[in-house]
């Protein structure tokens, strides 16, 4: 190491964060291609096969002809992913979401608060009850 420069150790740095960025980008329009709707089988092929046997000049076009609407997809596809995840949550806090899941604690917790309320529990008791329903 008493004769690589430091400069030549910059310049490594630079070049390994270059073909790992490199390599994210062919991964992420590989991928794209598959996603993407709106080509078809001999489309899929086309552009797999011109992206991997040339890979620079291929992502290169690929990015200039469909980068556009490769932002879409991916918009579309966290837009998808958002509303499963909320209807997920939708499903899961329902009422009769699973019987005894999170929503059937809700209601117990809420009857247990009227009961003590209504002075027919005590504090301990309410607690108690509870601390047995939590856990």
């Amino acid at each position: 190491m008493d004769d690589y420069p430091l400069l030549n150790l910059f310049w490594t740095m630079l070049e390994f964060f270059l073909w790992v960025l490199w390599f994210f980008l062919l991964f992420k329009i590989i991928s794209d291609i598959f996603r993407s709707q709106d080509l078809g089988g001999w489309g899929k092929a086309g552009w797999t096969i011109f992206v991997i046997l040339l890979p620079f000049l291929g992502v290169f076009v690929y990015v200039i002809a469909r980068g556009r609407s490769m932002g879409e997809r991916d918009m579309e596809q966290a837009r998808r992913t958002d509303a499963a995840f909320k209807a997920y949550v939708r499903d899961a806090a329902a009422p009769d979401g699973g019987g005894g899941g999170p929503s059937g604690h809700v209601d117990e917790l809420a009857k247990l608060a009227d009961l003590k309320n209504s002075g027919a529990l005590t504090e301990v008791e309410y607690q108690r009850a509870k601390d047995k329903l939590l856990a």
